[in-house]
């Protein structure tokens, strides 16, 4: 027989998968930041900053939508647009 699986031992499990979804991204940002920098941006910090943005955004955006369908129940849901 199965054993249920708890929303709270779901939840735990996509916040462990978000944070490290996060430092991955967050650390490809930096890796291709410091690359564009070096070859294209003669050595400003700018890129490297704008990259690790970049990472923790979309990071963020996948845990949100990861989280959002565990909450509501629904993993395959259409997003709503919204009605003009």
């Amino acid at each position: 027989m199965a054993t249920p699986v708890y929303l709270e031992e779901e939840l735990g499990r996509k916040w462990d998968k978000c944070l490290s979804d996060g430092v991955f991204k967050f650390g490809g940002g930096l890796v291709l930041g410091a690359v564009f920098s070096i070859l294209f941006f003669k050595r400003k910090s700018w890129p490297v900053l704008m990259g690790g943005g970049f990472g923790i955004g979309m990071a963020y955006s996948n845990c949100e939508k990861d989280i959002n369908a565990s909450i509501t129940g629904c993993n395959t849901c259409p997003e709503k647009k919204p009605s003009s």
